[in-house]
């Protein structure tokens, strides 16, 4: 494994920093109380004035760090590495005037090196712990010691002191285990999510060249159909109900041609970030006419759910794309007409596109359009993919769930256009 210099600069490292400065309050709190009360309830003579005066240091370097930690962004491992040291540097000098190895307190270098095992790399962790053995050692030596005549009553305060760290030490080093291990597993969850959606959006993207050639391709077999439809249409020995059927197969060929040109212009002359916004109502509507000449035989109707003027949308290819998908899913499912249900907050924009057909299947709902589906008979399977995607990168949420009274409904909830 390499060794990491101590210099990057990390979120997570804030984090944990953050932690560490709440952590010392806790413990500076509790040193002020033992060493203001403690001779009086022990009857243990303790030197009070330079150990106040050490914890009041300590006090105003926290009070630093914690303005430190509420004004930044990012801390670096230096300085995580240095309040490390600073802790064990104040703690050995508490230690010190109070008996030094043989107090119980000296047990209480432990937990920052768990800290920096944690949190630091290598070189770092190697450089705490022999900065907490050194200071340990040079405590068994260099000390002031605590007067006290009864060694049979030194012997069991020293005992019940050392249980007493050992059970501050432990609900220390457990809570900061606890806090980092949520933490990576938080980060862990987020990658993965991250991979996923990578994943998903290279497949949209190769889904999305294949759809440019069969657009280009589509073209030569388009115009033949059209004008062997139009020298049909104007055979003199056709009847009325045949010329009705040539007539719908030219203008469902007009509507493939319109979808054919508007991709190519859509991926050429226009850009994707310059789009218009317009009332959501009006957009809703027209998009909504624009469906039914390409599936005549289809209903639906349009409820405004809201009070109000509707705000304004912006009238991304994307979205459209993504709600016509949900439309021809939905009148694929029953013969019955749609609701088209649209509604807004202060902050969010919400389309409902319901259907009174079965309800979606019970795979769909488990992943929610997000990996591919099996084909079936009206399709590929992969039009609950390439809406997910769409509304996603617009900043906006689909959901897919069955109402209690029937039917299937999409949820499509998108953030309101900035005026």
């Amino acid at each position: 494994m390499a060794i990491l210099p101590c210099t990057n600069e990390s979120a997570d490292h804030l984090a944990n920093l953050r932690r560490l400065v709440a952590g010392r309050w806790v413990v500076l709190a509790i040193l002020f109380l033992v060493v203001l009360m403690g001779p009086g309830i022990l009857d243990i003579p303790v030197p009070q004035p330079p150990l106040l005066g050490i914890i009041a240091v300590i006090a105003l370097f926290n009070a630093i760090a914690q303005w430190r930690v509420l004004h930044s962004q990012a801390a670096s491992t230096g300085e995580l590495f240095t309040q490390v040291l600073f802790d064990i540097g104040a703690l050995s000098a508490i230690v010190f005037f109070s008996g030094g190895a043989t107090n119980p307190l000296v047990s209480l270098l432990l937990p920052p090196v768990a800290v920096a095992a944690l949190t630091l790399p290598a070189r770092c962790v190697a450089a705490v712990s022999a900065t907490a053995i050194i200071a340990y050692s040079l405590l068994m030596l260099y000390f002031i010691p605590l007067p006290m005549a009864d060694a049979t009553r030194a012997t069991r305060l020293h005992l019940i002191g050392m249980w007493l760290i050992f059970v501050v030490s432990t609900a220390m080093i457990g809570w900061l285990i606890v806090r980092m291990t949520r933490q990576i597993r938080e980060r862990d969850a987020e990658l993965a999510a991250t991979r996923e959606q990578a994943l998903r959006d290279e497949r949209v993207m190769a889904m999305g060249t294949l759809a440019a050639g069969a657009a280009h391709e589509l073209g030569t077999p388009l115009g033949t159909m059209a004008l062997l439809a139009g020298e049909l249409a104007n055979d003199p020995n056709l009847s009325d109900a045949v010329r009705e059927d040539i007539a719908l197969l030219r203008q469902q060929i007009g509507v493939c041609k319109q979808i054919i040109t508007g991709l190519s212009r859509r991926a050429g002359a226009e850009r994707l970030d310059n789009v218009e916004a317009v009332p959501a109502d009006r957009w809703l509507d027209s998009l909504r006419q624009h469906w039914h000449a390409a599936r005549p035989q289809a209903g639906s109707r349009l409820i405004i759910a809201s009070d109000g003027s509707a705000p304004s949308i912006a009238a991304d290819p994307r979205l459209e794309q993504a709600i016509l998908n949900l439309l021809n899913n939905a009148a694929n499912a029953t013969p019955r007409p749609l609701d088209i249900r649209l509604s807004w907050c202060s902050e969010n924009l919400c389309i409902d596109i319901r259907d009174h057909g079965p309800g979606f299947p019970s795979e769909i709902l488990a992943t929610g359009g997000q990996s591919s589906f099996p084909a079936h008979e009206r399709g590929s399977g992969v039009g609950l993919i390439l809406t997910r995607t769409a509304i996603e990168q617009l900043g906006g949420r689909l959901t897919l769930f069955n109402p209690d009274d029937g039917g299937a409904l999409a949820r499509i909830e998108l953030p309101r256009a900035k005026p």
